[in-house]
């Protein structure tokens, strides 16, 4: 049966190559990769197409490259979850393999059902009441219930997003595969051999420095996200109140504190660090401005989407799409003119490509996600 990778591939380096690896030699089955399109959990545009990152991902073991739908994969990490493990369930996988930091499948399992436990949710809203930011919150929550051990897990955002993964395949069949990351630490600026973490990977390549030693393939094309400044901006500064209300992850007077300082800065950078306090953190506030420029409502984000969008395939892949659950894209162009349910998020999943391809220098053409062929990888 087939195993499953929620992933970014933020570029695909050999971090990447190595988790593909372990997870042939660990099941010996097909693998899915579910990967996020045009815009990242970050809030950022990803580094280079999301084409190109399917392409090297099959050059280097996945079958078959699917789309995890932008609405998605710009959430907080439950909702992130939710989007991914959806799509693996929809393809019947028997496995999900993620990387984390801890080599305790245990410590994970308890932080799951630590995470789950109805008093440890009860001092998280209260500690959020008192101005902590959720991840403060959870980890101390869970360190009075559970001990350290579990608490411990949850300080790195690899760990929080597998303990995710666990809660939302508590109860179906699909066995949790932690894959312990290798090399250098999340977010590091240092390098280990040819091991260096994905962000300092992008700043390399931003600053037009060689990052070959640490990537299977180095991305052909990138983007500058400072290109999208003004585009920004002006989506912003058109938005009412309201709209702000509107999106995920905004609640009680957010809104207000982001409308003034859209009014009263010139920068996104400026932005957010005139909303920042203790409880929004920079990452839940590039999130909601990233929802902001793609219109991203938390209505949308609440519902479930049911279609797997395909980026590539190898003939192995190609088998496995027969069996999905969803609704199998293959042309965005014939879902739009339909009329499913999935065209509301299909719609964000082409903005979000459209966005980004302002941030190319120089710019891209519009409308990528109709011209661009799906990949078909001949690895034997």
């Amino acid at each position: 049966m087939a195993t499953a990778v929620i992933c970014e591939f933020n570029p695909f380096h050999n971090g990447h190559k190595y988790l593909l690896e372990q997870a042939r030699a660990k099941t010996g089955g097909p693998l899915i990769a579910i990967m996020s399109g045009s815009f990242t959990q970050r809030g950022e545009a990803a580094v280079c197409s999301k084409f190109e990152r399917a392409e090297t991902a099959l050059k280097n073991g996945a079958d078959l490259v699917v789309e995890l739908p932008t609405v998605y994969a710009v959430a907080a990490a439950r909702r992130f979850a939710q989007g991914g493990v959806s799509i693996a369930k929809a393809f019947g996988v028997s496995t999900l393999v993620f990387g984390c930091e801890t080599a305790s499948s245990r410590l994970l399992a308890e932080a799951a059902v630590a995470m789950d436990n109805p008093k440890v949710n009860a001092l998280i809203a209260a500690q959020m009441k008192e101005g902590a930011y959720f991840p403060q919150a959870a980890e101390r929550a869970v360190r009075r219930e559970f001990g350290d051990g579990a608490a411990g897990v949850l300080t790195s955002p690899n760990n929080i997003l597998a303990v995710e993964y666990l809660r939302e395949l508590s109860g179906s069949d699909i066995l949790p595969l932690p894959v312990k990351r290798v090399g250098t630490a999340h977010d590091s600026e240092s390098t280990d051999g040819c091991f260096a973490s994905a962000s300092n990977i992008r700043a390399m390549l931003r600053r037009g420095e060689d990052a070959s030693a640490f990537l299977p393939e180095a991305p052909r094309d990138i983007t500058y996200p400072g290109l999208l400044e003004r585009a920004l901006l002006f989506r912003f500064r058109s938005m009412s109140l309201a709209d702000w209300q509107a999106l995920p992850e905004v609640g009680e007077g957010l809104e207000n504190r982001i409308a003034a300082a859209v009014r009263e800065n010139n920068s996104v950078k400026e932005i957010i660090e005139a909303v920042k306090t203790k409880r929004y953190t920079h990452a839940r506030l590039r999130r909601i401005l990233c929802c902001a420029a793609l219109g991203i409502t938390e209505d949308l984000q609440s519902r479930r989407a049911t279609y797997a969008r395909v980026l590539g395939f190898t003939a192995e892949g190609e088998k496995l799409m027969k069996n999905c659950a969803f609704e199998v894209v293959t042309s965005p162009a014939k879902l739009m003119k339909s009329d499913s349910e999935n065209r509301a998020f299909l719609q964000k999943d082409i903005l979000a490509t459209d966005l980004a391809a302002l941030a190319y220098n120089p710019v891209k053409p519009c409308a990528l996600d109709y011209h661009t062929k799906i990949i078909r990888s001949n690895r034997a």
